[in-house]
C-alpha cells in the first residue's frame, strides 16, 4: 500500500476551526487543554491519574471490569481483549477512547478509521511510556435515539435501508431497538455482493450480528469485536446502573445548578466571537429521561421538573430520590456525554471527527467547574482509498493528488486549459486592455473629468466581454475534449461520491469485497494518529 499525505487545510473539506486547531493558532488554545503530542501525553497521565484516583478510581475500575466481563459473556474473547479488560483493574492503566453511533453494518467507512486511530495511539503510547498500559476503547452510543441517522449504509452506489415494523421504531435509546426487519436487508445485501470468499465472510458477519442478536447494541458489539478482536479493542456500553451511579453527583449538579448550560454558553459565545461556527446549542438542562422506550428531555419550570410532552413531573426532593435509586434513567445528551465518559473511565484522550471536536471545544470550562480532567482531543485519521486502477487513471489524466480535492468544475476547467491545443487564458488580453484604458483615464483628467465615469463603464463592459468570450471558448473546448472531461468527472465521482469525502459515504464492505482480511491490517499499518495529516492510500 502506497501512502501520500496532505494537510487537512489543503483538502478544502475541513472547517476553519479544525484547521486552526491543528495549526495550534493562539485564538483557539482557550478551547482545549493539551495538544496531542507524545510529550504532552506524559503530562496528561499524571493529571488524570491524580484526578481519577482521588475520586473513587479503584471502585470505578472494579465496576468497569465487572460490567465489561458481563457484556462480553456471549462473545469470542481473544487473549488481547481479555488481557486489556483485566488491565483496567490496574491503576497504571489508562484508556484512549473513540465513540460512534450504532450505524447499520458500521455505516460510513470512517467508523474503521476512528477505531484504528485509537488502537494505534494506544500502541504508540505504550512504546513511549512502557511503565503504563493503554487500552483502546470503543464507546457505543447506545443511548442515542435518532434512528434515521443510523438505519442505512451505502454500497456500490446503492442505499441499503432498514425498515423495521412501525411498532418497533421506539423513541427510546437505539441500543434497545429489536433487530426485526433486518432479514430483508440481508437478502438484498447478499444478492448484491455475490459469493466470493470475501463476500461469504461479509454475509456471515451480517447474519450473525443482526439476525442472531435481539437488539442493536448486542449486534453492534458482536460486529465491532469481530473486526477488531485481534487488536484488543474493548467495547463499552455505558448505559449501566453500575456505572451511572458514579455519575449521580454530576446529574444532580446539572439538574439543580444547570452547570453545563452556564459554562458551555460562555465557550459558545467565545467561539462565535472568534468567527467559528457552533456545533451544539446548549439547553438549560442537558439530560434526557429514559424509561420503557422513552428518551425525552427534562425541563425545569418554577422549581418543578417534568419530562417534555409527557405527564411525568417531580419535585426537587422526588428527583433527588430517583437519582439515588435509578441513576440509569438519566441520559446525558451530546454536551454531557463527554463528562460522563471522563468521570467513569481512566481516559487520556478522546478521538473524534471534526464535528465532535467542535462540541468538545465548548466544554473546557464545564470540566474545570466540575473538577474533572479535560482529555487531550485528537482528530481521528482520515483517508481516501484508491485502487491501483484508479491511481493509474489519475496519472494517465495527469491529475496530481492535491488536484483531486478541487471542486469538480475547478478541476475540469484546469485540466481543459492544460490539455487544450489553444490558449484559453485571456489574462494577457485583459492586462493589455487595462493599460489602454489607463491612457483614456489620463486624457479624461486633462480634458473633461466628467468623462471618467463613461471611460470606466466602457472598460468594465469590454472586460466582461473578454470574460464571456473566454467562458465560451472554454465551453467549446470542453465539448471538443468531451472524452477527457467525462473520464475526469467519472474518476472524481468514484473517489468523492456526491463531491463529498469517500469516508463519509462508502461502507467498509465495498473495500473488504476486494481486499478481504488485508484491509484492516493495511489501515493499521498506514494510518498514524499523531501525524495529523490526511492520507491518500493506494491499495
Amino acid at each position: 500500500m502506497q501512502k501520500h499525505s496532505l494537510s487537512y487545510r489543503d483538502t478544502n473539506f475541513f472547517t476553519p476551526l479544525v484547521n486552526d486547531y491543528l495549526d495550534q493558532k493562539e485564538n483557539v488554545q482557550q478551547f482545549y487543554g493539551l495538544f496531542p503530542t507524545l510529550e504532552n501525553f506524559g503530562k496528561q497521565i499524571l493529571s488524570k491519574k491524580d484526578n481519577y484516583d482521588n475520586n473513587g478510581g479503584n471502585e470505578k475500575r472494579a465496576a468497569l471490569v465487572k460490567i465489561l466481563k458481563e457484556q462480553y459473556q456471549n462473545l469470542e474473547l481473544t487473549e488481547a481483549t481479555a488481557g486489556n479488560i483485566e488491565l483496567l483493574n490496574d491503576s497504571t492503566t489508562f484508556t484512549v477512547t473513540t465513540g460512534h453511533q450504532l450505524n447499520l453494518f458500521t455505516g460510513p467507512l470512517y467508523f474503521l478509521y476512528k477505531i484504528v486511530t485509537a488502537i494505534n495511539l494506544a500502541a504508540d503510547l505504550k512504546k513511549e511510556y512502557p511503565d503504563y498500559n493503554f487500552v483502546p476503547v470503543y464507546w457505543m452510543a447506545t443511548e442515542d435515539h435518532d434512528f434515521e441517522e443510523i438505519s442505512f449504509f451505502h454500497l456500490h452506489g446503492k442505499k441499503f435501508q432498514w425498515n423495521p415494523p412501525q411498532t418497533k421504531k421506539s423513541g427510546g435509546p437505539v441500543g434497545e431497538l429489536p433487530t426485526e426487519g433486518l432479514n430483508d436487508v440481508f437478502e438484498l445485501f447478499s444478492a448484491e455482493i455475490g459469493n466470493s470468499k470475501n463476500a461469504q465472510q461479509l454475509k456471515e458477519w451480517f447474519q450473525k450480528a443482526y439476525l442472531e442478536h435481539d437488539n442493536l447494541a448486542d449486534a453492534t458489539r458482536y460486529l465491532a469485536n469481530e473486526l477488531f478482536k485481534e487488536q484488543g479493542l474493548v467495547i463499552l456500553d455505558a448505559h449501566q446502573p453500575g456505572l451511572k451511579k458514579f455519575y449521580s453527583p454530576y446529574i444532580e449538579q446539572e439538574l439543580f445548578e444547570q452547570v453545563s448550560f452556564k459554562t458551555a454558553q460562555q465557550k459558545t459565545e467565545a467561539l462565535e466571537k472568534e468567527g467559528y461556527g457552533v456545533q451544539v446549542n446548549p439547553r438549560e438542562i442537558n439530560l434526557f429521561y429514559l424509561k420503557e422506550g422513552l428518551r425525552e428531555r427534562i425541563i425545569e419550570k418554577d422549581g418543578k421538573f417534568f419530562v417534555h410532552e409527557q405527564e411525568i413531573t417531580w419535585s426537587r426532593e422526588e428527583l433527588q430520590e430517583l437519582i439515588k435509586e435509578h441513576p440509569e434513567r438519566f441520559s446525558p445528551n451530546v454536551l454531557l456525554r463527554p463528562l460522563y465518559e471522563e468521570v467513569i473511565l481512566p481516559n487520556l484522550c478522546y478521538i473524534g471527527g471534526g464535528g465532535e471536536l467542535a462540541y468538545w471545544f465548548q466544554l473546557k470550562e464545564l470540566f474545570e467547574k466540575t473538577d474533572v480532567t479535560f482529555p487531550i482531543l485528537l482528530l481521528r485519521n482520515s483517508a481516501l482509498l484508491q485502487t491501483e486502477k484508479q491511481d493509474q487513471k489519475r496519472q494517465k489524466l495527469n491529475i496530481t493528488l492535491p488536484e483531486l480535492f478541487l471542486k469538480s468544475h475547478e478541476l475540469i476547467n484546469r485540466k481543459v486549459r492544460q490539455i487544450s491545443n489553444i490558449d484559453i487564458d485571456f489574462s494577457l488580453q485583459k492586462e493589455h486592455l487595462v493599460q489602454q484604458f489607463q491612457g483614456m483615464y489620463e486624457l479624461a483628467e486633462k480634458t473633461d473629468k466628467t468623462f471618467i465615469n463613461a471611460v470606466k463603464a466602457q472598460e468594465v463592459k469590454q472586460l466582461k466581454g473578454l470574460d464571456h468570450l473566454e467562458k465560451r471558448l472554454l465551453k467549446a473546448q470542453k465539448r471538443k475534449l468531451e472524452d477527457e472531461v467525462s473520464r475526469i468527472a467519472a474518476l472524481q465521482q468514484d473517489l468523492f461520491p456526491g463531491q463529498g469525502l469517500q469516508e463519509r459515504h462508502h461502507n467498509f464492505s465495498e473495500f473488504y469485497l476486494e481486499y478481504g482480511d488485508t484491509l484492516i491490517p493495511n489501515l493499521l499499518q498506514s494510518l498514524r494518529p499523531l501525524e495529523l495529516k490526511f492520507d491518500i492510500l493506494s491499495l
